[in-house]
């Protein structure tokens, strides 16, 4: 007897996508999870329409995604019977190949405890090209109750039990359709590294760079088309898989502003987030900024080449001399 297929999704805010990736879950998910944590631009309200969805709330005030996997998961084990689980974001579709795949069907007949590994396939504004994640992830786990250890960021989403089999998937691949709203990217990074420098303080700031920054690292030469059978199931099924609605700032700029506010520009100073201009930004969303420093770029001159070094040399940055200029920043506290 085939598992259910149970899909775990935590949302905030994705009201921009949500649509599409509900609609492209519901035809191969037999039960959609969505974990919403304090949303407020109609997230969901979008979720309740849709029968297979349940929608749980995610209360934490805090990013915690170890937190909020278990939460998902625990909801996916009180559907009764065997359970396949995909673990996706609201920007994540699976290809539209699956229906067509024989890896389909070999992953529903694999035994419990095995973990499904797919390849995110980044797609590029425009929706017509992307470019492939060096390495598999794992995305799915045929469920066999193991328990779930996470992490704060960059969690694992699934249980990977110690000698687990696998299944590293070639054909059915992962959409992230995180790059095709620019801007809006641009501001989950700059985000991301101010988490990263407030929970993290021995990471170095080049280290933070390099690790928020890798899509500057991309060389033209590894954009490529879209196969058409990634989306053309979806695209026959009335899916728009190509429309993309930018805004004129995002909710982590809000969140942002906040970390500024409560910590002061200068703890921020060496993070690659000024290319935004705040001030403009606040005032656009209605921010006051109360604070005795103005809301500016607190760079110098040398900190500005530093990054203006950094995203130059980013497609190289794995070059011994690269990495000596590296080693000599760290005595400027780089």
């Amino acid at each position: 007897m085939e598992p259910k297929i149970i899909c775990v999704t935590p949302i905030k805010n994705e009201a921009w996508i949500l649509d599409r990736f509900i609609q492209c879950a519901s035809l191969w998910a037999d039960h959609i999870i969505i974990a919403d944590q304090n949303s407020t631009d109609g997230s969901q309200e979008i979720a309740r329409q849709y029968p297979k969805v349940t929608l749980i709330e995610n209360p934490s005030p805090v990013y915690d995604e170890g937190a909020r996997q278990a939460l998902l998961l625990n909801a996916a084990r009180q559907i009764p019977g065997d359970r396949l689980i995909i673990a996706l974001d609201a920007d994540e579709m699976l290809t539209a190949n699956w229906s067509t795949s024989p890896e389909w069907q070999q992953i529903l007949q694999a035994p419990k405890g095995t973990v499904l590994y797919f390849q995110w396939v980044n797609v590029m504004p425009g929706c017509a090209s992307g470019w492939l994640c060096e390495t598999k992830l794992p995305f799915g786990f045929v469920d066999d109750g193991s328990d779930h250890s996470g992490q704060a960021i960059h969690s694992k989403r699934i249980p990977l039990p110690e000698k687990a089999p696998l299944i590293a998937l070639q054909d059915i691949r992962v959409l992230h359709y995180q790059y095709t709203d620019w801007d809006r990217m641009e501001s989950k990074q700059r985000w991301y590294q101010c988490w990263e420098c407030i929970n993290n303080p021995t990471k170095r700031p080049i280290q933070i760079y390099r690790q928020y920054r890798h899509m500057y690292g991309v060389a033209p030469s590894e954009v490529q088309p879209l196969k058409p059978e990634w989306l053309a199931e979806y695209v026959e099924q009335g899916v728009d898989m190509t429309t993309i609605q930018p805004r004129a700032f995002y909710y982590w700029d809000r969140e942002l502003l906040d970390l500024f506010s409560k910590y002061g520009i200068d703890r921020f100073r060496k993070l690659d987030v000024w290319q935004a201009d705040w001030q403009e930004m606040s005032q656009q969303m209605g921010y006051e900024w109360q604070q005795g420093e103005p809301l500016a770029d607190p760079r110098n001159s040398f900190e500005k080449s530093v990054h203006a070094w950094l995203k130059q040399t980013q497609k190289d940055s794995k070059r011994w001399t690269i990495r000596l200029v590296q080693n000599l920043l760290r005595i400027f506290g780089w």
